[in-house]
């Protein structure tokens, strides 16, 4: 794979062959991978998979015209051909007045942090060959475990850059490392199956195999023998390996591209009270080996902590440089951007505070209600805010979880859902979108 300054490298010899075939101006982006994963089931090796991948994306004006193109040649004989067509189709293109690369006085300078992102250990096959084992194996251990779909770890190492042709040049490279374990429990029609999956920046901040398999196989266990749900109107606890879908739809309606299409089910309702005033998500691109961390967005710009929302409050929307224009407002440096096409937007590590209330206390005074703990399905509309959606998970009584349910539905809107939530206080920062245990009150649930 391409190392770092190499790949800074060539993306200053495309924006030179740019240059050179007329383009008024242009940005280059690097991205390249490697990684290698090792996956067990039943003890035996089941796949080594070992994959490396390298891609270079310019995109170029002529004036207000652009196009954008990629490939995975990186001769200089390739980069010529790369930029005189580029520059061909974007003479050939319609005008668009809001795309442009950024103008220099909005580029992040050269002096970001370091994120931590990248981890010098990087296990041979035979050591991810013993992690994928002792997970799997810790998995199978638990009583009552049948069957398995398997164990894996994998590596893997990337590399990303991005040059403009009015002095920006910046790039980083990342690691991971990631376990997993699926079993089954059960016999006939009683079998039930669930996982446990965990990927870091770094080995250290990764949880045992062992953790890992038990966590899977004592997921599955509790799953067994799951009965019906009575429909009708009640309180739905999200478990926060779930509960981060609800804050991954608030990012997909502040998105500056979705508000400047009218696509959104939060247009015009900036500063209005949606959430609980106690409720606070963060964005945070400079979290330490945080899985979404980033010194610079995917047009350049510097990134920074931000809260998208304040006392249940939306402060603002998230945007690339060409939303933020039609919008007429501040670009907020989320950028995000592969080897092809234009830049879209994305959020960083993102997470939702933690309440007062832990999970017991949270959901001590529900008489009837229901703790999700898997959902399914795309039932949710980003421009009405209808939810519907799949679910399983566990009965709630009289304040206590008694016991697995399967096969029922959550409805609501996402407009009420959110007015109504309450967050307890396990927050774990692990993913890249963190939530704590959250319930929203009067959510309909069909089951039986």
């Amino acid at each position: 794979m391409i190392d770092l300054a190499a790949a800074q490298d060539r993306c200053a010899q495309l924006l030179d062959a740019a240059k050179l075939h007329g383009a008024t101006s242009a940005d280059a982006v690097v991205r390249a991978s490697s990684s290698e994963a090792v996956s067990i089931r039943l003890g035996k090796l089941e796949d080594v998979e070992r994959s490396e991948g390298e891609e270079i994306g310019l995109r170029v004006f002529v004036g207000q015209q652009s196009a954008s193109i990629s490939s995975s040649d990186f001769s200089a004989a390739a980069f010529s051909e790369l930029a005189q067509r580029a520059v061909a189709m974007a003479r050939a293109a319609p005008e668009d007045a809001y795309a442009a690369i950024a103008g220099a006085d909005l580029l992040a300078s050269s002096e970001w942090p370091d994120l931590e992102l990248e981890d010098v250990c990087e296990p041979d096959p035979h050591t991810l060959r013993a992690r994928a084992e002792a997970t799997e194996d810790a998995a199978r251990a638990v009583s009552g475990i049948t069957n398995s779909e398997g164990g894996s770890a994998s590596f893997g190492r990337s590399v990303a850059v991005l040059a403009t042709s009015n002095g920006f040049l910046g790039g980083y490279g990342s690691s991971s490392h990631s376990l997993s374990a699926s079993v089954i429990a059960g016999e006939g029609s009683n079998k039930q199956r669930d996982y446990a999956y965990r990927t870091a920046r770094h080995l250290a901040d990764l949880p045992s195999p062992d953790a890992i398999g038990r966590e899977a196989g004592e997921r599955t266990m509790a799953r067994l023998s799951p009965s019906g749900l009575a429909s009708g109107a009640m309180p739905v606890v999200f478990d926060p390996r779930v509960g981060g879908s609800l804050v991954g739809h608030v990012l997909g309606a502040m998105s500056g591209p979705a508000i400047a299409r009218r696509s959104s089910f939060l247009l015009g309702r900036l500063g209005e009270q949606l959430f609980p005033d106690h409720i606070r998500i963060i964005d945070n691109p400079h979290r330490l080996r945080g899985l979404r961390s980033r010194p610079f967005d995917g047009e350049g710009l510097p990134t920074a902590m931000r809260s998208l929302v304040e006392g249940g409050r939306i402060t603002g929307w998230l945007t690339n440089l060409s939303s933020a224009r039609q919008l007429g407002i501040a670009p907020t440096g989320h950028a995000a951007r592969g080897s092809g096409g234009a830049p879209g937007v994305s959020a960083s590590n993102v997470h939702l505070e933690g309440g007062s209330l832990t999970r017991a206390e949270l959901i001590s005074d529900i008489a009837h209600g229901v703790l999700v703990t898997e959902l399914s399905g795309q039932g949710v509309n980003p421009v009405t805010g209808d939810y519907s959606r799949g679910a399983a998970g566990f009965r709630i009584l009289n304040g206590e979880i008694a016991g697995p349910v399967a096969e029922f539905t959550i409805a609501g809107n996402l407009l009420s859902m959110l007015a109504a939530v309450q967050a307890a206080d396990d927050l774990e920062f692990y993913r890249a979108v963190n939530v704590p245990t959250l319930r929203i009150d009067g959510m309909m649930v069909a089951g039986e």
